[in-house]
């Protein structure tokens, strides 16, 4: 081989640092424009409203759009809101745990069980006194907060639980950070990814028990789990940095012998020269 090939066959190694896979996860999908986005949204007021507030929720994100939870055929104008094809329109009050509950069954039940949940009914907090409703905010600590737990009652026990929830919500963070840039490069991160949301759904119903002993407890389980990720996205990255080590080595041995290839081959040309 030439000391070019030599030099390219390097260059492919250092370009090529571990194992690639597919990335076959794939990104929720953003609603399309429904019936009931193209009417509500040309409306000004309450009927309007409801658009603006949606695009900035969790749930547009997330690919939630307004069938999903309202029912209805979003595909046909004059059977929208037809019951005949399950438009189920806005629930009261004392409805939206169920409401909410049919696709959050999980956190539904524990609050139902909760302090929160047993109030319902009688002035107590249900699901869009602190995520909203179509402006749908994502379950987080900064969700616990003095502002709004206080307009019910103090904010002590509420810090308690906001405290034990932070680290943990701290790793997840860290956790899903790691595994997209692991994803970029072409590494199958699918299991990973689905260990890290079971744990996220878990860690975030901890926050509808509302009761200290069981965050404490349920948080110490949850971030035992995301431990063992964890070492295996270290593991992964250890992995990938010894690749890169010797395809840096290998790079400059390639060079080396490249240049001894080019001297050996000059010192032959001027032998057969003299000869």
């Amino acid at each position: 081989m030439h000391a070019k090939g030599w030099l390219l066959a390097g260059c492919l190694l250092l370009l090529l640092p571990g194992p690639v896979f597919s990335a076959d996860e794939e990104a929720p999908t953003i609603p399309r424009e429904t019936v009931c986005l193209q009417c509500h949204g040309g409306m000004e007021g309450r009927l309007g409203a409801p658009v603006g507030l949606w695009k900035q929720s969790i749930h547009r994100q997330n690919g939630i759009s307004c069938h999903d939870c309202h029912g209805g055929d979003p595909t046909d104008f004059a059977m929208a809101m037809s019951p005949e094809r399950g438009f189920r329109g806005a629930p009261e009050k004392a409805e939206i745990p169920a409401f909410c509950g049919r696709c959050h069954i999980g956190v539904k039940d524990d609050y139902l069980a909760s302090k929160h949940g047993r109030a319902l009914g009688k002035g107590g907090p249900q699901c869009v006194t602190c995520h909203g409703n179509h402006a749908v905010v994502k379950a987080s600590p900064d969700l616990i907060n003095d502002k709004d737990c206080t307009r019910c009652h103090s904010f002590e026990r509420a810090a308690r639980i906001k405290a034990a929830l932070a680290d943990t919500d701290h790793i997840i963070s860290g956790l899903e950070s790691d595994l997209a840039d692991l994803r970029r490069l072409g590494i199958s991160v699918k299991k990973m990814r689905g260990e890290v949301f079971a744990k996220r759904n878990e860690f975030h119903r901890l926050f509808h028990t509302v009761d200290v002993n069981k965050v404490h407890q349920g948080t110490a389980a949850v971030q035992k789990s995301l431990g063992k990720v964890a070492t295996e996205v270290a593991g992964i990255r250890s992995d990938l940095s010894q690749r890169k080590l010797w395809g840096g080595i290998a790079i400059v041995l390639l060079l080396v012998a490249g240049g001894l290839c080019l001297l050996l081959r000059r010192t032959y040309h001027d032998e057969e020269g003299k000869g």
